[in-house]
């Protein structure tokens, strides 16, 4: 059977790991697939889509056979997309694949182990390079974020494609700016403003709105680069005037098992340059009282350091006095 195939059709199944489909096969010159299933050589994965090998087909191969069924048009979508993009780190559990909104790429509309979403703007969005053919991240990132159920989980998927270097926050922008409607768009624009300004976790801004803006603290530096013994590391929130490093351990930016040894750095190195470090966690940013007090502790520590800063946020039971003017960034204060 090799020796019918064309240069060409050798080619395009080993590019589509080792799957092919019914119309593929006529042209690279395969006149008998029902020869090869006999054989147990070949086996069908989709209707009209075939493996040219015995055995359990790998992830690409699953992959390639999805794309075939769904049409020439198809791609990778949504989970399935940011799988080839590096922001999941397991296989999503279903096939996610976009075609256009007059294709039909099964006659009952179903294809199993895949689901199918319609769009408009598939030339646009599938990256010029990658396969399987897929989604450019950064639409992969917007398709994402329309399909979460809070802003929380949107802005990990901002964080996510951003610290993992894959895009940048500018990037996101401008591919929102293209579409002419997306579902909060002024609270997406404002997640990509903080994640432009290196705030790459949900902990981290939770501190940034619920504790630094609200408490008309000072701006601190975020993902500073340091380095100490050697090594360079970042720090979550720098305040450079004031020799105060605030840390938060949550367990997505820094793991159970990493806190041990970021606490040593911080005693080995940041002593050295008489920088002092507090660690904050989950509850002393999510939770209002504990905002409030988490702010008075680090209002007074950058106080006793240089001027004295912080203001109430406005809750009855804030400790610091006052009440901090209305800024740019006041309307995105809440956490």
């Amino acid at each position: 059977m090799d020796s019918e195939i064309s240069p060409a059709g050798r080619q395009l199944i080993a590019m589509q790991h080792g799957v092919i489909s019914t119309r593929q096969a006529a042209r690279a010159g395969i006149t008998d697939i029902r020869k090869m299933l006999r054989r147990d050589a070949w086996q069908r994965l989709h209707q009209g889509v075939y493996a040219t090998f015995p055995g359990t087909p790998d992830r690409e191969a699953e992959l390639w056979a999805a794309l075939l069924r769904a049409g020439p048009d198809a791609v990778l979508c949504l989970q399935t997309a940011a799988e080839r993009h590096g922001l999941l780190s397991q296989p999503s559990e279903a096939i996610h694949i976009a075609v256009g909104r007059t294709d039909d790429p099964a006659r009952n509309g179903k294809i199993p182990g895949v689901v199918i979403h319609r769009s408009d703007a598939l030339v646009r969005a599938r990256h010029p390079a990658l396969t399987p053919p897929c989604t450019r991240v950064e639409d992969t990132v917007l398709d994402l974020i329309k399909t979460s159920g809070s802003i929380d989980q949107a802005y990990d998927w901002i964080c996510r494609a951003i610290g993992r270097r894959r895009t940048t926050a500018e990037r996101i922008g401008e591919t929102l700016r293209e579409r002419k409607r997306f579902p909060d768009r002024e609270e997406i624009e404002l997640a990509l403003g903080d994640a432009s300004d290196g705030v790459l976790s949900i902990l981290e801004r939770r501190y940034v709105r619920g504790v630094e803006r609200a408490h008309g603290l000072p701006e601190a530096v975020r993902q500073r680069k340091v380095r100490g013994g050697g090594k360079k590391y970042f720090l979550d929130n720098l305040y450079d005037k004031y020799m105060l490093c605030v840390e938060l351990d949550g367990t997505t930016a820094h793991p159970a098992d990493e806190q041990w040894r970021d606490k040593r750095r911080d005693r080995a190195n940041l002593a050295a340059a008489r920088i002092v470090t507090i660690r904050i966690g989950y509850l002393d940013v999510c939770d209002q009282s504990h905002r409030c007090q988490t702010a008075a502790e680090v209002a007074a520590i950058l106080s006793g350091r240089g001027p004295v800063v912080g203001n109430s946020c406005g809750a009855g039971s804030c400790p610091l006095p006052g009440r901090r003017p209305l800024s740019r960034h006041s309307a995105a204060s809440r956490p």
